[in-house]
């Protein structure tokens, strides 16, 4: 069977990189202190995720585009006992969270600030607990559904990194990719989807922060879903 195209030019999920000019203090953090935290995939992922982080830790999640960094930096400071990959191609907020971390001392997160597939395709196997992707880009348009983050491929790449059990979670607004979504997991043979009830995907996650993604859904009247999926 032919295996399915993983080119980058079919795999553009993210839009542009960068937006509003960085202010000094923001652009010095770039430059000295993302190099500190970024994952270096030149060079072979550890066995064991936790040699990443400096402190010990016990589980290890993967955050795929997380915006202004408000739940990143929530569930590191919670949790300081789980190591957090955060992956965030567009600079701004990239630096909007780099500022959080410095500020508030956290040292259990590394960073990407690129492609995530790229991140995927480097972790072991079975070596994450759980991956969130929260209020994705829904590329709204047919002709641009292709470039929704969850596919048949990616899906496939989260069957590989996540150890059995782990949860794969996916949180937006937009109906249809709600649907998507939920289509896609139910005919991949690796996810299963947690809910029993409605309650189950109409209510946040446990400890759920709100974020400025699902405010601004608010005002505009838009309901969010919360999506569990367990790897089989």
């Amino acid at each position: 069977m032919t295996e399915p195209r993983r080119a980058r030019a079919t795999e553009a999920f993210f839009g542009r990189r960068k937006g509003k000019p960085l202010r000094e203090r923001q652009a010095a953090q770039i430059e000295n202190l993302l190099p500190a935290l970024r994952l270096d995939l030149k060079e072979p992922a550890p066995e064991d995720l936790s040699a990443l982080f400096p402190a010990a830790v016990k589980r290890t999640r993967l955050e795929i585009g997380f915006g202004g960094g408000e739940h990143l930096i929530h569930r590191a400071a919670e949790d300081p006992s789980t190591g957090f990959i955060g992956v965030e191609p567009f600079v701004n907020s990239m630096a909007k969270l780099l500022r959080q971390i410095e500020a508030r001392e956290i040292d259990n997160v590394r960073l990407y600030d690129d492609d995530a597939t790229q991140v995927l395709d480097w972790l072991p196997p079975a070596s994450i607990d759980q991956v969130d992707l929260l209020y994705p880009d829904p590329w709204p348009k047919r002709k641009h559904w292709k470039r929704r983050f969850v596919s048949k491929v990616n899906l496939d790449r989260f069957a590989r990194v996540l150890r059995p059990g782990g949860l794969f979670c996916f949180a937006s607004d937009i109906d249809s990719y709600v649907n998507w979504t939920l289509i896609h997991c139910r005919d991949h043979a690796a996810f299963e989807w947690t809910a029993e009830k409605s309650a189950d995907w109409l209510t946040p996650f446990a400890g759920w922060p709100s974020t400025r993604y699902e405010a601004k859904a608010r005002r505009e009247g838009r309901g969010s879903a919360y999506l569990t999926f367990r790897r089989v």
